[in-house]
C-alpha cells in the first residue's frame, strides 16, 4: 500500500463532484443493462473517465475550483432534498409547518392537539392542530 500512497501524493483525490460522477456512471450502467439502451454505456464510460482524470490530476487548484462551482450550483438542490427526506423520516413523531409571516419551517410534536406555535425567527404566534 506504500506504493499507492506514494503514487497519490500530490494528486487531487476524491471530492463531492467525483462521488456524483461515480454515482451517475453506475446509474447509467444499470439503466443500460435494464433498458438495453446501448448508447448509455458510452455516457457512463465518459463519466467514469472524467472521474478518474479528476482523481489523478495534479492540478489541485483547478479541481478545487470545479468542485466549488459544482457545490454552488447543486448545494441548494441537495439541501432541499435532504430536508424533505428528514421531514418524511420525522413524519410519525413531528408535524412540519411554515410560519405565515416569514416562511420559516417549524417542527412541532405530533398528537398534542391545538398548539399555539411561536416562530423563533419573527416571534409571530399562530394556532395549528397537530
Amino acid at each position: 500500500m506504500n506504493w499507492l500512497r506514494r503514487f497519490m501524493m500530490g494528486r487531487y483525490g476524491t471530492d463531492q463532484l467525483n462521488y456524483t460522477l461515480l454515482a451517475l456512471a453506475l446509474t447509467l450502467m444499470l439503466l443500460e443493462r435494464l433498458a438495453e439502451w446501448h448508447f448509455l454505456y458510452l455516457f457512463s464510460f465518459l463519466a467514469l473517465a472524467v472521474c478518474y482524470l479528476r482523481m489523478f490530476s495534479r492540478d489541485v487548484t483547478r479541481r478545487y475550483q470545479e468542485n466549488q462551482r459544482f457545490l454552488q450550483v447543486f448545494g441548494p438542490v441537495r439541501r432541499h432534498f435532504s430536508s424533505a427526506v428528514s421531514a418524511v423520516k420525522d413524519s410519525r413523531t413531528h408535524c412540519h409547518f411554515k410560519c405565515p409571516s416569514c416562511g420559516q419551517k417549524l417542527r412541532v410534536p405530533r398528537g398534542k392537539g391545538k398548539l399555539s406555535i411561536t416562530c423563533p425567527n419573527c416571534r409571530t404566534q399562530f394556532v395549528k392542530k397537530t
